[in-house]
Parts: structure tokens; sequence; C-alpha cells
């Protein structure tokens, strides 16, 4: 029997998708692979291989999402992991940015997360075996100044993952969310970043931050090809976590986060228990 798996990942052209299905290849596995346009990905991902399912998808549009899973069980008779890597990154005060940026980033960071995942589940269910990956972001955890909306989606893909968990265990199906720190890709370049047209010079501090994280393009301490071996490995694992913290800023904000959380409850405690009968 084949241990070659079978991948359906989005966002496939750039940053960590393109890295993993660079290295997914290498290993032999099959990917299916999605981007706006399947003759740039194949370019980006530069392999005519066999096992490389190159798929133009729109990701705001449910029924194109339908077609792209139909076809990767057409092609490759199964699908074993789904990594929902397709996102980008809004900055600005909640007061700057517009409902259509608001409603733009919803619709990638998180409706198309759950359109994939309403279209592969009957196949998954069918098989009784599948993982899904959701990729989320430190700031779905520990959110900084400015990036509000930003963390809106990520939190909302780490929720509504850790419930996934639970719902589909009875299947026999894995679901993990990952929340990856700064990795040396294009997500801080304009092509992966989204600030708010609206400006408001009062916040300075906002825009602070957002000069900031510019700043730290090119610089960033995660390794793309080291995140993509750690995916992998992910889903090799009989036992996955439900949340994984990926580098070792995530960690560290992570514990930060936890810190100042456990404290901030004792602080308060009295308050918080007070509304019994």
């Amino acid at each position: 029997m084949s241990n070659q798996k079978v991948w359906f990942v989005t966002g496939a052209s750039q940053g960590l998708g393109l890295a993993l299905v660079k290295k997914l290849l290498e290993k032999g596995d099959a990917v299916a692979a999605t981007s706006r346009s399947a003759e740039m990905l194949q370019s980006a991902i530069g392999s005519t291989s066999k096992d490389l399912l190159p798929l133009s998808t729109n990701l705001g549009s449910p029924e194109s999402i339908k077609a792209a899973i139909a076809k990767t069980i057409e092609t490759f008779g199964r699908i074993d992991v789904v990594v929902n890597n397709a996102g980008y990154g809004i900055g600005g005060a909640l007061e700057e940015i517009s409902e259509n940026e608001l409603l733009d980033s919803f619709g990638i960071n998180v409706f198309a997360t759950v359109h994939v995942i309403q279209a592969v589940m009957p196949q998954l269910r069918k098989q009784r075996s599948g993982h899904i990956i959701n990729i989320s972001s430190i700031a779905g955890f520990a959110p900084a100044c400015g990036w509000g909306a930003y963390a809106g989606v990520k939190f909302a893909v780490m929720g509504l993952t850790q419930v996934l968990a639970e719902d589909v265990k009875e299947f026999g199906i894995k679901a993990t969310v990952v929340a990856p720190g700064a990795f040396r890709t294009n997500f801080l370049t304009s092509s992966s970043l989204v600030i708010a047209e609206n400006r408001i010079d009062d916040y300075t501090a906002v825009h602070d931050s957002h000069t900031r994280y510019a700043s730290m393009d090119g610089q960033q301490a995660g390794d793309p090809d080291k995140a993509a071996a750690a995916f992998i490995a992910l889903a090799e694992n009989e036992n996955p976590p439900v949340t994984l913290f990926l580098g070792q800023d995530a960690y560290d904000r992570a514990q930060l986060r936890i810190a100042g959380l456990q404290a901030e409850m004792e602080q308060w405690k009295a308050l918080t228990v007070s509304t019994g009968y």
C-alpha cells in the first residue's frame, strides 16, 4: 500500500503555502494547490510533476471551491490533508477600517476557510479519515496594537477550528489550528498586507505599529522551509495537537499572553465570582 498522501492546499502561489507545496512534491506526496491563476501557480512552483494539480480557484466563490475539491477527488481519488493557508493581513484602528475592507478580510480569512471545510467534509466523512489544518496567526491569540480586524479574523479561525476538532472526532478526522509568528515570506509586502485607506492622524501608536512591522520585512526569524517541514510532521502524527504555535516568537508571545490573562483573572476574581445566586 502506498504511503503517498493527497494534500489540498489553498494560497499556494506564495509564502508558507508555496514552501509547503514544494516540499510535499520533493517528498513524493500528491498536491492539489489553489491560486487565483493556475498558470502563475505552476510558474511559482516550477514543477510539472504528475503529482501536482494546479487549480485556478476563486476563494470568494463557494461554487469555485466545490469545483476544486471535486476535481481533486476525481484526479487523486481521495483527500488526506487540507491546509487552509490563504489569507492576508489588514492593519488599522477599527475607526479607520471601512465596512468593505472588513468584509473582504473576513471573506478570505474566515468564510473561505469555512467553505473549504464544508466542501471537503462529505469526502472525509466517507473515508472516515483526514486532517484539516487551518492557518491562523499568533495575532489570533496575542494581538498587537493596530491590527484589530486582523486579530478578529484570526481569533475566528482559532475558535472555529477548536470546535471543529470536537465535531469531527467521531469520524476519525483530526483538526489543528496553527498560529505562526513571523516567517520570512512576502506577508509584510503590499501583495499580502492591506492598510486601511482611511487614515486618522490621531492614531499615532497604531501607525507607529504599522511602520515597525513593515520594517521587519526580510528580517523575520522564521524559516518558511522549516515551517513546511513542521506542517508535514503535524500531518504524520497520529495524535496531533488541536492548537500549535509555530516559531519561537509565537511561543514567547503566547506565554506572555497566558501569564497576563492569569494575572488579570486573579486581580478581578472577586468581581468575576460575585454574580451567582
